[in-house]
């Protein structure tokens, strides 16, 4: 497909839910190993957008406005809750918030979903800002 043919933009069309799994796997396998060893157990799921309750519970008024979030208990306060039956770690990626942000800036959407999901690995963590831009600059040195 070339931007010189508009002819080859006729079948294009934004990625959808599969799509976005085949990235993110991507995205994740390009993570610093010693990193993913750590995430055992972290689920990655794809959503349209953030539900209901994580729009009441982030005082969000778009659904627009969060790309990610990670549910669960990071590993700095594993222990410090004991819960029968406790849900996976789970880190949640909205598609059309992801798309609409791509949209609207120069970034490839690799490097978006990449950043996304260091974010919200990070908050499983503890990590730092400074902490994360490492393991994001780590995985672009390994994608070059």
């Amino acid at each position: 497909m070339t931007a010189r043919d508009p002819a080859s933009w006729q079948p294009a069309k934004a990625p959808d839910i599969s799509d976005f799994e085949i990235i993110a796997s991507a995205a994740y396998a390009g993570l610093p190993e010693n990193f993913r060893a750590l995430c055992e157990g972290v689920v990655i799921r794809i959503e349209e957008f953030p539900d209901e309750d994580v729009m009441r519970d982030m005082n969000l008024e778009n659904p627009f406005d969060i790309l990610g979030l990670f549910t669960g208990v990071g590993l700095a306060q594993d222990g410090a809750i004991e819960e029968s039956g406790r849900l996976p770690n789970t880190v949640h990626l909205y598609r059309r918030p992801i798309l609409d942000y791509w949209a609207e800036h120069d970034e490839a959407l690799g490097a978006i979903i990449t950043h996304v999901l260091v974010h919200e690995i990070g908050h499983h963590f503890g990590l730092s800002d400074e902490d994360m831009e490492r393991i994001e600059a780590a995985a672009d040195e390994a994608a070059a």
